[in-house]
């Protein structure tokens, strides 16, 4: 097979988290930039990035990559590219485009230039001169930043954080790909009680739970390069029935999600149910002032009301005191907030052991990290 070239995006301050999850799936030739990590593979890679992936926006294909300062320098290095290995004579491509500091500043132009060398490779590859686009769909990106050019083919299709389970969400819901890398980021192990007392639609509760059964993220969905024809279709059978015979269907963690909302915890019990972890979260209408913690080494992660998005000020300042009162009695729970609030720590009643700046869509967040003692060696 091909020895191939791939990026996994991801959303800023997350990189390491998706490096790490990457050389967990043993790929090689790893490395990290702003909002990407770039790593090596071969046809089967696509199908299991994409179904193991838990924290990265989509996987792309890299094509080639080179250095372009004029219009006539970006059509030549584009058009000397191995299109036709990747796409077929009726392939339906279309091109995206980004452009920063860079002396080819015109993004319209460089997609119009870009597909026109694309065309001119296909028709020299197929000797044809129309092409009908009616086959399998390819997005093709031209990024070009400080006159680097990246060309890439999106194997994903839609984002990797649309899993399949949520019909339906309150409002201001979190990413689950961003659920899943808050998770990451606390280092929770499956035997230690979880709680969400802010769970909304049971985004974070639902990723963890996923996480605790060791079930793929991306197990029950379809991605766009499973129509691709170079890519057999056995790759992602394979995939998909080996990452089923890994779920621990066993292990009942005790994940608990709590919130105001009658209705959002009705939508959380709905969403737990298509994920297929229903049997394992324990859901509850509930003020988070009432919340008592029963036992201990427990964690506590949440993506509660923000200030600039719901709710008044006043009210959303006293969940975070409420927060700070209820989880700093037990000093064996570790607590993790993430909000754009840059008085937490003040109204929360202490200054956090770690803080990470993270971006919940186009909001810019810290997430709050309080660590509780570690429990006793077994």
């Amino acid at each position: 097979m091909s020895q191939l070239k791939f990026i996994a995006t991801t959303a800023f301050g997350l990189e390491a988290t998706v490096k790490r999850e990457i050389q967990k799936l043993g790929f090689e030739n790893i490395s990290s930039n702003d909002g990407m990590v770039c790593f090596s593979g071969d046809e089967s890679t696509i199908p299991k990035a994409n179904i193991h992936l838990r924290s990265s926006d989509r996987i792309l294909l890299m094509i080639g990559q080179f250095k372009a300062f004029s219009f006539e320098e970006l059509f030549e290095k584009t058009k000397s590219l191995n299109w036709s290995d990747w796409i077929p004579k009726n392939g339906n491509f279309i091109i995206t485009g980004k452009s920063i500091k860079s002396q080819l500043y015109s993004v319209p132009d460089c997609q119009s230039i870009v597909e026109k060398a694309i065309i001119e490779n296909l028709k020299k590859k197929y000797k044809i001169n129309w092409f009908e686009k009616t086959g399998a769909k390819y997005k093709i990106q031209a990024a070009i930043l400080k006159d680097t050019v990246t060309l890439t083919i999106d194997t994903t299709g839609d984002s990797l954080h649309k899993r399949g389970y949520r019909d339906s969400a309150v409002i201001a819901p979190l990413k689950e790909t961003l659920a899943a890398a808050l998770i990451e980021l606390s280092f929770w192990k499956k035997d230690r009680i979880f709680l969400d007392p802010t769970c909304g639609s049971g985004t974070i509760p639902i990723e963890a739970a996923l996480i605790a059964k060791n079930i793929a993220p991306g197990i029950s969905r379809k991605f766009v390069s499973e129509s691709w024809e170079n890519i057999p279709l056995r790759f992602w059978k394979d995939t998909r029935c080996k990452a089923y015979s890994e779920i621990d269907i066993n292990i009942k963690p005790e994940i608990f999600g709590s919130d105001i909302d009658p209705k959002a915890i009705e939508i959380a019990k709905h969403n737990a149910i298509n994920a297929g972890v229903d049997d394992c979260i324990h859901f509850e209408i509930k003020p988070l002032k009432d919340i008592s913690l029963k036992k201990d080494y427990g964690i506590c992660i949440c993506n509660p009301p923000y200030a600039e998005r719901m709710g008044e000020l006043i009210d959303v300042e006293n969940l975070y005191k409420d927060m700070g009162r209820i989880f700093r009695k037990n000093k064996t729970w570790s607590f993790y907030t993430i909000t754009s609030h840059e008085g937490f720590e003040k109204l929360y009643g202490q200054k956090a052991d770690k803080k990470r700046k993270l971006f919940n869509g186009n909001v810019k967040t810290d997430y709050y990290q309080y660590y509780g003692t570690r429990p006793p060696k077994k």
